[in-house]
């Protein structure tokens, strides 16, 4: 290994190790808990600006391109701001050792913001698996988002709830509702949607708790580290999209397109 890959494989073990990962997420402790819902509602416009920034350049317009991906589109939450601060700490001790990229300030400082924004995108595909694996198991069909989670849990309770109130008791209710399911409305599964939706973002804001570690067992922080590094060392002024942010929308994507083909199956 060379001196700076020791020196990250050091710094992500410390970061993202389960003690550090604790003491990282107790940040998010507080107006995080508020700002997730909205940085999940956002990632769809994150996703556009970063993919159309480069198709504007393609057809000539550099300028309005390159305005476009620099777009700050998510709230700051506090444990991106602790994940900011790490990595410039850093990348300061590199310099100290004469191992940092020779890079402008102000790209280092964009790398650094796209990175934390890559770990939120990390902690949704996380939240995406974890749906997921909660459909199969309680529902036994694939759930990849909430879309698609949303019409079995509101059927789960509007009949466990006609059960409990059926007259002749929760038997014979088991047996009716059973022959005769219970009529969803509408607005039911709408309001079940907008209750995970808001639960899914809070498991997002700790979804690092079990990601980091895994990450970190396999080398995936490591290696998105010294990416970062090597993109410092070439520096560019315009930031990349990270594949990263493209899954997590793919996840998206198939969520709605499942949901819709189940309801004109249907």
């Amino acid at each position: 290994m060379t001196r700076r890959e020791t020196e990250v494989r050091r710094f992500v073990r410390a970061r993202y190790g389960l003690r550090g990962t604790l003491a990282l997420h107790r940040h998010a402790v507080g107006l995080d808990l508020l700002r997730a819902p909205v940085n999940v509602m956002l990632s769809p416009l994150f996703l556009l600006t970063r993919l159309g920034g480069p198709l504007l350049r393609r057809i000539g317009l550099v300028r309005a391109g390159n305005w476009l991906v620099r777009r700050k589109i998510f709230l700051k939450s506090d444990v991106a701001q602790r994940i900011k601060a790490d990595l410039d700490g850093l990348i300061d001790d590199l310099a100290a050792k004469g191992l940092a990229p020779k890079a402008p300030p102000a790209a280092v400082t964009r790398a650094v913001s796209n990175y934390a924004e890559t770990r939120n995108a990390v902690a949704e595909i996380t939240t995406s698996l974890l749906v997921l694996a909660a459909g199969i198991w309680l529902f036994h069909r694939a759930t990849p988002g909430v879309i698609s989670l949303a019409g079995p849990v509101a059927h789960l309770r509007a009949q466990t709830q006609a059960i409990e109130n059926f007259a002749l008791g929760n038997w014979a209710g088991r047996m009716w509702y059973g022959t005769f399911p219970q009529e969803l409305s509408s607005a039911e599964v709408v309001m079940t949607g907008i209750v995970l939706a808001v639960l899914a973002s809070v498991v997002t804001t700790f979804a690092g708790l079990v990601a980091d570690p895994i990450q970190l067992w396999t080398g995936i922080h490591q290696r998105r580290v010294l990416r970062l590094l090597r993109r410092l060392d070439h520096t560019s002024d315009v930031p990349e999209l990270g594949r990263e942010h493209v899954l997590a929308r793919l996840g998206d994507l198939s969520d709605a397109a499942l949901s819709l083909w189940r309801s004109f199956k249907s």
